[in-house]
């Protein structure tokens, strides 16, 4: 989700939903400990709860961005096991760590030693070369050793070389039932299912096995969704947000980032998944994708966009 989940995309998603547990993008711990750490640790109180996932292995690095994470008011640090891209495989970043149980868990104990807040792991099923169940139970049962009682599965193995990140998103097959086992091995353990999940309905029937649900990129283009989950998934009974609503709630955002002399593309781009479904819905991705770069009243615009939602 890197340049996806930023504190913009985050603020919008969280109009929809108040109680989803939303996550970063992935955050090295370079750019925290030598770059723009402001940057990437900024966000609105009202975005709570709020995990920071950060990218690593130097265990040091990792504990002092872990208590960076604290300090900005995070309320959970998530180290990230299975991100397959080459970019990162080469800085030992990502799920080519799944190969190395002891570092990740020498990570692990650092980083709770450093902070008092929840330290979870999101790893895949396996790599290539180290892919049978009981090397992906030696990686838990080592982690766990560590002081890690939270695991975040996508329920695919990765393939380091020769597949593109997009291809290991949708190539290695879902095998929902591996992931299954692990909580039936490890009933002390939080295992959250991530990989595949479109829908509340394919949400409700995994929570029959596992503690949680991750959704990425399906609430991403279709945030809408989310929408739903505080009634469907969490027993809420306050009245669903519309589209309309939502985007009305967010415009006093888009003013004010634009008063700090930002671009409202900068917020919208996260938005466009909202038109999806309806008549109309192609002219208000026209209007937030390829007119706002042309209009000189950019609210005018984004009003333009919030009439084709009235009634949705």
């Amino acid at each position: 989700m890197m340049d996806w989940t930023d504190r913009h995309c985050r603020f919008f998603l969280r109009l929809l939903s108040k109680n989803a547990l939303l996550y970063t993008e992935m955050v090295t711990t370079g750019a925290l400990l030598h770059g723009d750490s402001e940057r990437f640790l900024r966000h609105d109180q009202s975005e709570h709860p709020l995990a920071l996932q950060l990218g690593g292995s130097n265990p040091a690095d990792l504990a002092a961005s872990a208590r960076l994470a604290q300090a900005a008011g995070y309320d959970e640090v998530n180290l990230n096991v299975g991100c397959p891209s080459d970019r990162v495989q080469n800085n030992m970043i990502g799920a080519v760590l799944m190969g190395h149980p002891q570092l990740v868990a020498d990570c692990v104990k650092a980083m709770r030693d450093a902070v008092s807040i929840p330290v979870t792991v999101k790893h895949r099923i396996g790599i290539n070369g180290r892919d049978s169940y009981e090397q992906l139970c030696e990686f838990v049962d080592t982690v766990r050793d560590a002081g890690c009682t939270s695991f975040t599965v996508h329920a695919r193995i990765a393939i380091l070389e020769g597949l593109s990140p997009k291809e290991n998103r949708d190539i290695p097959p879902l095998r929902y039932e591996v992931a299954a086992q692990l909580k039936q091995d490890f009933p002390d353990l939080e295992f959250i299912l991530n990989g595949g999940i479109k829908t509340l309905e394919q949400c409700q029937e995994h929570l029959k096995t596992f503690d949680g649900v991750m959704l990425g990129r399906e609430a991403y283009h279709n945030p809408y969704l989310l929408a739903e989950v505080d009634r469907e998934l969490f027993g809420g009974n306050a009245p669903q947000i519309t589209r309309a609503e939502a985007l009305a709630q967010l415009r006093p955002y888009v003013e004010a980032h634009l008063r700090d002399g930002g671009s409202m593309h900068h917020i919208t781009r996260h938005v466009l998944g909202l038109g999806t479904g309806f008549p109309g819905a192609r002219k208000f991705r026209q209007l937030l994708s390829v007119d706002i770069h042309k209009t000189d009243d950019p609210l005018g615009l984004l009003d333009k966009a919030g009439e084709l939602l009235e009634g949705r």
